[in-house]
């Protein structure tokens, strides 16, 4: 394979919880660029989400902007709005986006909203000047639907409906991409295997995958990222279980290699579409107000570690300022001493 000069940005897409941030932490250490401003890990992520939280919380105005939520499992196929608006939208997605990463050759773009949100963004990377590779993490519904109900109390039926919207979103809007779809559960067992297996399907290798950058991610992907592998059967779930199984298994398969035929993905979309008919006016409100308090909490929690990250740095310089002072003066009553 044959490294390319032009600029190109590493999308990870997918489902929240899905193995999206082990991925971004994987390509970053290989040699994509991560923004400006990244989310730090907490309670439920120690090892971080690799995410750009200015970008999160613009993805987060916009779905609202909609009517929508991240959590809103209707949301699909993506809600243009009207020209004028959307067209200030992307403006400011465009400003947004260099200014988070500038000239980097090989940006990574890790938030999951991007998926419902892709036709927008991929606007935003034309019009930077930058090409696409996609990369789409595959993990076992249930597993994520045991982390959502962890984090945010969510009930198998809503956590497995979002799996499959995300997944059927990203898919739609990446299929004239490069792309390549990753096993997590192979991440963690194999991770040279899987990587290989992406260079293959985007084209192109990895930017900088060194020794010593395989060395650190040996070091990250760890078995103690399986918090959850998911219990009982996903055929089961009520409502959404069947479908949900059929779609699981078109992922599986193209993880594999293989290109199956996408009449399960078309099917169903056309189901989450009827079910949006029938229940979207019951659940999206909700989705979106609980929504708007969740950004506004993230916005404020990230001002606060950035306000808290320049304390300490002043308080280091300051530190560094005291021990150079007390250097000289040392250094001065020595040389008086001598006279």
């Amino acid at each position: 394979m044959r490294q390319t000069s032009e600029r190109a940005a590493y999308l990870v897409l997918g489902m929240h919880r899905s193995g999206t941030s082990a991925t971004a932490q994987l390509l970053a250490l290989a040699g994509a660029e991560l923004p400006d401003n990244v989310m730090p890990g907490d309670e439920h992520n120690a090892k971080g989400y690799f995410e750009p939280w200015k970008i999160s919380v613009f993805n987060d105005q916009r779905l609202r902007a909609a009517g929508s939520a991240w959590d809103d499992p209707f949301n699909l196929p993506y809600r243009a709005l009207a020209a004028d608006a959307e067209a200030d939208w992307k403006a400011r997605a465009v400003d947004l986006f260099r200014a988070e990463f500038g000239e980097a050759p090989y940006p990574l773009l890790k938030d999951p909203r991007v998926s419902v949100l892709l036709p927008l963004w991929r606007e935003v990377l034309a019009q930077a000047g930058v090409g696409a590779r996609v990369v789409i993490p595959v993990r076992h519904p249930l597993a994520v639907a045991g982390s959502l109900a962890r984090r945010d109390s969510f009930p198998v039926e809503k956590s497995v409906l979002l799996w499959t919207l995300y997944m059927l979103a990203a898919e739609a809007g990446s299929q004239d991409l490069p792309r390549a779809f990753v096993s997590y559960d192979g991440l963690l067992t194999d991770w040279r295997a899987e990587v290989a297996a992406m260079e293959r399907a985007l084209g192109a290798p990895l930017p900088r995958l060194s020794e010593r950058a395989a060395a650190e991610i040996a070091g990250f992907l760890t078995k103690d990222l399986r918090h959850n592998a998911g219990e009982g059967a996903l055929a089961d779930v009520p409502m959404v279980g069947p479908m949900a199984q059929e779609v699981l298994d078109w992922f599986t398969a193209a993880a594999r290699g293989q290109a199956p035929a996408r009449a399960p993905l078309e099917q169903a979309a056309a189901q989450i579409a009827q079910m949006r008919t029938q229940m979207g006016v019951l659940v999206s409100p909700v989705t979106h107000a609980l929504d708007s308090t969740r950004a506004e909490l993230l916005y404020e929690r990230q001002l606060a570690a950035l306000r808290e990250d320049r304390i300490k740095a002043l308080e280091d310089e300051i530190g560094a300022l005291r021990q150079e002072r007390a250097r000289i003066e040392a250094v001065v009553d020595t040389a008086l001493a001598g006279r």
